[in-house]
């Protein structure tokens, strides 16, 4: 598998340079998905389009089992900076977290596996919005799940490229293998005035001092240590002039947690925290909005792709798993049927470029790799092997 997907190469690598190239953010992703649609009907593939608003579903085969995989699409609204004949030709738009090349990668699966024989179904999820929400809190995972793309799926693979790690190293966790996420908002209330009478208000932003160090003592002295968790305050906004203490204090923030008991702790804690607003005479708001759940990926499934990966590349390039707190939607999936999402190397030769980055890009190495793990644990899955 990994010889007939290292021959589909230069597709691969032109399907990724092209999204790149054209990269389109959540809920936007109209071009990309016509391009999906097309070459998956090309391939012969049973094709939906506008699922989940902008995603593709596409099938082959009938009956059960169904395995589906999941590639997502959407881009992030960063500026690109990498000098590259393929960079983004549009402006504040960037394929910053290879989804460009998670498309590419499905598409090459849907080519491999275009020319299999095998019972069931195959289903390819090619999903809007992973990195954002949309009016009403629902990513693209969520939207897809409402048009029914998860409906009789039996077990569902995905990968995640991994900027530390070298193309043709891959990582498995089994487990929580990324975190739940909450965004919290709050606002600290004072009385203004001026800033030569202080004793004359209270001030918010004297009172918000308090608060935030309140809020950074929550992991290191209100959760157990062993238990994953972050709380970090991204924004600060209190105030508009030198001389004049304000109304109000602005915090917003991001909770990251993988057992559900820890994320109700750290929601009572938050509350905690800000009460020390009214124990100084001030008051506080706080919303906090619920997000992506822990991504849990299924003990079977991981077996059976690190049995892949061994055959495939052999077992020194299975890597232990590394401990992070970033978020992914993929739960959403594998919280209806069994699956796991794997990392896969793609660290350029002359360094790390981290995802989220302007700088961000893979070696295109990675990408036949990625295609042929997943194309050929997709066939064990339908074949009945583990």
């Amino acid at each position: 598998m990994l010889s007939r997907a290292q021959t589909l190469y230069d597709q691969l690598v032109s399907w990724r340079r092209d999204f790149h190239m054209y990269p389109e953010l959540g809920f936007q992703e109209t071009r990309t998905a016509a391009k999906v649609a097309a070459v998956l009907a090309s391939l012969g593939y049973r094709v939906r389009t506008g699922v989940g608003r902008t995603g593709v579903v596409a099938e082959r085969g009938e009956g059960r089992p169904v395995v589906a995989l999941r590639a997502d699409m959407d881009a992030l609204p960063i500026q690109e900076t990498n000098d590259v004949p393929y960079a983004s030709r549009i402006p504040g738009v960037m394929h910053a977290c290879g989804h460009d090349a998670h498309t590419a990668i499905a598409l090459g699966v849907a080519a491999l596996l275009a020319e299999e024989a095998f019972p069931g179904t195959v289903r390819f999820l090619f999903q809007p919005a992973e990195e954002l929400q949309d009016e009403e809190g629902l990513s693209g995972a969520q939207r897809m799940i409402q048009d029914g793309a998860m409906e009789g799926v039996d077990f569902i693979l995905a990968l995640h490229v991994d900027p530390s790690i070298p193309a043709g190293d891959i990582r498995l966790e089994t487990g929580p293998a990324s975190a739940g996420v909450d965004t919290f908002y709050a606002t600290i209330v004072g009385r203004g005035g001026h800033g030569a009478s202080p004793h004359k208000t209270v001030d918010p932003i004297y009172l918000a001092g308090h608060v935030i160090l309140a809020l950074h003592g929550i992991v290191s002295r209100r959760i157990q240590p062993t238990a994953p968790a972050v709380v970090t305050i991204g924004t600060i906004h209190g105030g508009t002039v030198d001389n004049v203490i304000p109304e109000t204090v602005e915090l917003r923030g991001t909770i990251r947690y993988k057992d559900p008991a820890v994320q109700e702790q750290i929601h009572t804690e938050i509350e905690r925290a800000l009460g020390i607003a009214r124990t100084l005479g001030g008051d506080y708001r706080l919303r906090i909005e619920k997000g992506y759940p822990p991504m849990v990926n299924d003990a079977g499934v991981v077996n059976l792709l690190r049995a892949v990966a061994t055959d495939l590349l052999g077992p020194e390039h299975i890597r232990p798993p590394e401990a992070g707190m970033g978020a992914e939607d993929f739960g959403y999936f594998s919280a209806l049927a069994p699956g796991a999402m794997l990392d896969l190397g793609c660290r350029p030769e002359d360094g790390e470029r981290p995802a989220h980055s302007p700088r961000f890009d893979i070696d295109e190495r990675c990408l036949p790799v990625g295609a042929a793990i997943l194309a050929e644990a997709a066939l064990r899955l339908l074949r009945g092997a583990d």
